[in-house]
């Protein structure tokens, strides 16, 4: 592309001045300050998709057209040109719904280059930190009325009240706990779940916790920490020594709850379960430590990555559910009040 050092220096002054890790927001800054004419959209499209999404260049018709030396140094899917018309098109449909694609896919079932491309999703995104309110409280111009402010403001004014002073309540994020199964019917979906919680430690450092479970209990939140995806996940592997093993849910959830959340780490929080139930121990105990992480946190969501398949049950022991005529496996109301 015709790209003058005038145009390249406005292309980073506009993307300083918007969010760099959105995609959308990139594009538009580059398309609206490299590209002078029409003729340079389609090789700023071919460019782009190419860079960021790993897509095989394609040729549009207005640059073979246009500039012969370009359209022979980029590669075609056809060696002749008469079918232009036609591969063009599902070229265009691919880059346009890649994301769409990957959005419906099971994880399980993906490609190399559609994990590649999920990898690079990973890194961009920022989940939501969920939001409590404190005792304390803070100037705002709205809320109920601070009384001590509104009469020192008063006194310092002849004792004439002219203006009422409010307050609120300050916000903090709650804590989340992710425990993540690395058994090996969890494997593969448990690198998309630890490239997921590496966004979140990414996002709230100081307030997330990861743990991973399957027959033993490991905490990896000091390896999430580090800023690159790939050696956090290396360091994590390294760090835990049960991967693609057994799985005895009610035994990591005991001494989980034993060394961890009683004293403070799930009291209040937001537990996220990531695991497909199946429980080689006994399913009565699971239900015993799940009432019991029930009562210490604010809200417990249970992730099955099966159950976006169509036909699914909870048959496997961990999250089947009892039947109201059978001793219930699951004491109190701790499964109905948690979240699936």
């Amino acid at each position: 592309m015709p790209a003058t050092p005038d145009r390249v220096e406005a292309t980073l002054v506009a993307i300083g001045a918007l969010s760099v890790l959105d995609p959308g927001a990139v594009y538009w800054a580059g398309r609206l300050t490299l590209c002078g004419g029409p003729e340079d959209v389609d090789r700023y499209d071919a460019a782009f998709a190419a860079y960021f999404a790993g897509e095989q260049p394609w040729v549009p018709l207005s640059m073979s057209r246009q500039d012969p030396q370009m359209a022979a140094a980029a590669p075609l899917d056809s060696d002749t040109g008469d079918g232009d018309d036609e591969t063009e098109a599902p070229d265009l449909t691919v880059q346009a719904s890649a994301d769409e694609v990957l959005r419906h896919r099971d994880v399980a079932g993906l490609t190399a280059s559609e994990r590649e491309h999920l990898r690079r999703l990973f890194a961009l995104l920022v989940p939501a930190t969920p939001i409590r309110p404190t005792r304390r409280r803070r100037p705002s111009l709205q809320g109920p009325v601070h009384p001590a402010r509104t009469v020192r403001r008063a006194l310092r004014s002849g004792g004439e009240v002219t203006r009422l002073l409010h307050h609120r309540r300050r916000a903090r994020p709650r804590r989340v706990v992710l425990l993540i199964d690395v058994s090996g019917s969890m494997t593969p979906y448990a690198d998309a779940l630890l490239r997921f919680a590496h966004a979140a430690v990414r996002a709230r450092p100081m307030s997330t916790e990861v743990f991973t479970i399957g027959t033993r209990l490991t905490r990896v939140t000091q390896e999430m920490r580090l800023r690159d995806p790939d050696r956090a996940l290396a360091a994590s592997g390294s760090a835990i020594p049960d991967w693609s093993g057994g799985t005895r849910l009610g035994e990591v959830l005991k001494a989980f709850l034993d060394r961890w959340g009683q004293r403070g780490t799930a009291r209040g929080a937001v537990v996220v379960v990531c695991s497909d139930g199946w429980e080689r121990g006994d399913a009565a105990l699971l239900g015993g430590q799940m009432a019991r992480l029930r009562r210490l946190a604010h809200a417990v969501v249970w992730v099955n990555p099966h159950k976006g398949r169509s036909g699914y049950e909870p048959l496997t022991g961990g999250c089947r559910r009892p039947s109201r005529r059978s001793t219930p496996s699951w004491p109190g109301t701790a499964w109905p009040r948690s979240r699936t």
